[in-house]
């Protein structure tokens, strides 16, 4: 890995002292003058500033009019529809790279993300982070097996913005979330007609066309509509298209007399190829990475059109073919209404959405570390000997040896040839949802405002698993498959699958929440504010769980490769539990000035258990309350600082949380492991701006946290797995006019992951890696953009993943774990009408 450069963490110092220094002159230049009110005008700003500094946010707010980023008591970050396109996010999770105290693992694909959230504890995918589109959450649980929330969004034209709230009264409103909320904001037609229309090419033969266009329909109407269509071989080349599909939103507004009422809907069919592990060099316990001979980790996958389509025995005289080309996808349609109207000084509002999806995965799952072919022909060997059903079918005839050959019929496998092992597995998936919240606010008083509401969600997940389905290949990209027979008829790899389904649950899981909340905020003066919420929510669940037994397909010992398979045995295991807890959140903010404050936020908030957490518990999750599994607790304390001026901008908020019954799942490549325990952990997030000149912005964003696992006594003190003490983002851009009407905007960014570890034993350490992308805008009139932008430019290799398949410490040698994609450049042509 490369050495830590110096450069960005002197300009995190600069940039703080900077922005410290301008504000500590600005309080001194305002020293005994009385807060600004909101009748005293501002001076005129420039355009982009004045929209940053007066900038509304509607996510985590009582009132649907939302309030100034600047006076909001809680930490959020937001992106225009620009600022977006300039991070250059790889998928809807990548986005959250943009966010301090967010680690976003996206090296998957476009879907099946890990993200990790300001120490919060989490072994994969993202529990502590829920999507929403226009304050509505797609689907009210943020994560289950093979599923985690960002994998329900496409990011396209039709988005105006993005808010991602972290901590504050998050826990109060919506699904309550205590740790992340992205809210996805639509476009909305308008008075003028407009639109857009972009084409993309780029790395692995990307083409892409995206539009929108929006306007006034009738008198009091509006209209939008718009989406994408997008074909790739991706950067990783498996010979077969990795993402390829579309997606078609809409939405019809009628504006009303002091109110507004919005219909949207969105559909989309896209497949998504889903990357795991490919083989390194490990050495110095894990500290160095480098490359595994012949294989380049940057642009290779195992993946390969030999095995893109496979089967899976499902049971004697049943056998199911999938294509891995499906890999992570998602076809789901949404149907959303959003309501707001002032009745005779009451707010009223209700926002409610329909979700219905299939989110299948058809992938690839790495295993055992690679090791030579002739290694694994001993082991094989020995095995087999050692079985007694296949000694006795070979009539009690030792293998003394075997041949291996390639499954297509390319002749023997070298001894010396590195091989490995990798699942091929299949999981159905269908998950539908209703959510609705009612909110209805009032003035009480002067400067007194009081909000009560209700949330509602039904919600159903019907589950078909075939996991194992292990296959011996080549470690080369686009692996080669490899058959092995032992001379003395026993068979252990056929076609190149070489292992069984280990684990076949069909399951089909209901669930339903109702939760009653009431909020109350009170403006003590022009500068001081106090608000404070409490939320009572009960949930039901109910499972159908299938019992499983084993079976052998072909009745045959001697195919070693199906012995064993795990299917239903034909009767079911119902579960059910209820749980009912109470959250809170209590804040202050205080304006130093008109455009800076500072606020301190207490709250406590909840995860319920999930489906898959009452199957892994089983009747342990539904007894009574002495022996049961817990229900999850959150408490955080945020103490923070904003301002934003034309020349600076800082945010900045130090935060502390305590965690008691996180559940956590762990699929190896021989069954599911299951844990409870808790955390606690501290930190300091930071967005960070310095505007010098005219058209140049220098920012600064990340956090440093501490957070250590507790109660559980196997991994007491260890770190919290897969996030960092210190990450960083350093993002200069400058726009340059030329002429009249054109301008050139270079921007880049330079960011910092620390060391990290990979599992809660911290056994499997991640070292430190660094990135470098960059870009230029060229705005060409007042219609046309022509934009080129790339990614990993110095093609780092920088692990995001363990091999979270098996348990234990760092290996020496090969190895098998998720690096970042390469290099990866994209061309766009905009053209606004």
């Amino acid at each position: 890995m490369k050495t830590t450069a110096q450069f960005p963490q002197l300009s995190a110092i600069a940039l703080a002292v900077l922005a410290l220094g301008a504000h500590c002159q600005a309080v001194a230049q305002e020293t005994g003058a009385a807060p600004a009110t909101a009748a005293q005008a501002a001076p005129a700003l420039p355009t982009a500033v004045e929209k940053e500094i007066q900038q509304v946010v509607v996510t985590g707010t009582a009132s649907a009019s939302g309030t100034r980023k600047i006076d909001a008591a809680f930490s959020i970050t937001t992106a225009t529809e620009e600022q977006l396109r300039m991070a250059a996010p790889t998928s809807t999770a990548d986005i959250m790279k943009i966010v301090p105290g967010v680690y976003a693992e996206s090296t998957g694909g476009q879907s099946g993300a890990n993200i990790e959230v300001r120490g919060f504890p989490s072994g994969s995918d993202s529990p502590f982070v829920s999507v929403q589109l226009n304050g509505n959450p797609i689907y009210p649980v943020p994560v289950l097996s093979f599923f985690e929330g960002s994998s329900s969004f496409r990011l396209d034209d039709t988005i105006e913005r993005v808010e991602v709230l972290r901590g504050g009264p998050s826990t109060i409103y919506s699904v309550g979330q205590p740790g992340a909320t992205m809210n996805f904001i639509m476009k909305k037609g308008g008075d003028t007609a407009e639109g857009n229309i972009r084409f993309t090419g780029g790395t692995g033969n990307l083409r892409r066309v995206d539009g929108v266009y929006s306007g006034k329909l009738a008198e009091g109407w509006y209209g939008m509509i718009g989406g994408f269509y997008r074909i790739t071989d991706g950067v990783r080349k498996s010979g077969f298209p990795a993402d390829d599909g579309g997606q078609l939103s809409a939405s019809l507004t009628r504006k009303l007399d002091q109110g507004e009422l919005t219909l949207y809907a969105r559909a989309t069919d896209d497949k998504n190829a889903f990357y795991t592990g490919v083989p390194l060099i490990s050495s110095n316990e894990g500290r160095s990475i480098s490359e595994f001979p012949g294989f380049d980790p940057l642009t290779g996958t195992l993946m390969s059109k030999e095995m893109r389509n496979f089967t899976v025995e499902a049971g004697p005289g049943r056998t199911l073919n999938y294509d891995l080309g499906d890999g992570r996808g998602l076809k789901s349609t949404v149907f959303g209404a959003e309501f707001q109207q002032n009745l005779n000084g009451w707010q009223v509002s209700n926002k409610a959405n329909y979700f219905d999806a299939d989110l299948n995965t058809i992938a690839m799952f790495t295993g055992n570390n690679p090791l030579r072919a002739g290694e694994y022909l001993s082991s094989a060997i020995a095995a087999a000997n050692g079985n007694a059903a296949a000694l006795a079918a070979a009539g009690g005839v030792l293998a003394t040896g075997g041949a291996m050959t390639y499954a297509n019929g390319g002749g023997a496998v070298d001894p010396n040839q590195q091989i490995v092992q990798a699942g091929l597995w299949a999981v159905e998936k269908k998950l539908r949802s209703f959510t609705d919240e009612f909110r209805v606010s009032r003035d009480i008083g002067a400067d007194h405002t009081l909000t009560a509401g209700a949330f509602v969600a039904n919600y159903s997940s019907d589950d078909v698993w075939f996991l194992g389905n292990s296959h011996l290949m080549t470690a080369t990209p686009q692996a080669r498959l490899v058959d092995v027979r032992l001379n003395n008829g026993a068979v252990v790899s056929n076609k190149g699958k070489e292992g069984n389904i280990f684990y076949a649950p069909v399951a089909s899981y209901n669930g339903d929440n109702t939760a009653f909340f009431i909020a109350d905020e009170w403006r003590l003066s022009e500068r001081i504010k106090l608000d404070a919420g409490f939320r009572r929510e009960k949930q039901r669940l109910s499972a159908s769980i299938s019992n499983l037994g084993t079976v052998d397909p072909d009745n045959n010992p001697l195919t070693l490769y199906n012995n064993g398979t795990s299917m239903p045995n034909g009767s079911f295991s119902g579960l059910s539990r209820e749980d009912s807890v109470n959250s809170f959140t209590v804040g202050g903010l205080l304006k130093l000035t008109r455009d800076s404050s500072v606020f301190v936020r207490a709250n406590q908030g909840h995860t319920f258990i999930y489906f898959d957490d009452m199957r892994n518990a089983g009747t342990q999750a539904v007894l009574d309350d002495r022996s049961r599994v817990p229900t999850p607790k959150v408490k955080q304390l945020e103490v923070g600082f904003k301002t934003a001026t034309p020349l600076y901008s800082a945010y900045v908020n130090a935060y502390f949380t305590d965690f008691t019954g996180i559940s956590f799942q762990q699929i190896t490549t021989s069954g599911v492991l299951y844990s409870v325990s808790g955390s606690d952990g501290k930190g300091v997030e930071f967005e960070l701006a310095l505007r010098p000149l005219a058209g140049l912005q220098l920012q600064l964003s990340g956090n440093w946290q501490d957070s250590k696992y507790k109660d559980n006594p196997a991994i007491e003190d260890n770190r919290v797995q897969r996030q960092p003490k210190l990450q960083y983002r350093f993002s200069p851009s400058y726009r340059i006019p030329v002429g009249d009407n054109n301008a050139v905007r270079l921007y880049g960014t330079y960011a910092r992951i620390g060391a990290r570890w990979a599992d809660q034993a911290n056994q499997q350490y991640l070292p430190a890696y660094e990135t470098l992308d960059l870009g230029v805008l060229a705005e060409l009139g007042d219609k046309l953009e022509f934009r080129v932008s790339a990614t990993n430019v110095t093609n780092e290799l920088g692990l995001t993943e363990g091999n979270s398949r098996l348990t234990g410490g760092n290996a020496t040698g090969p190895i098998n774990a998720r690096p970042l994609f390469g290099r990866a450049v994209e061309v766009s042509l905009n053209y606004r009408f």
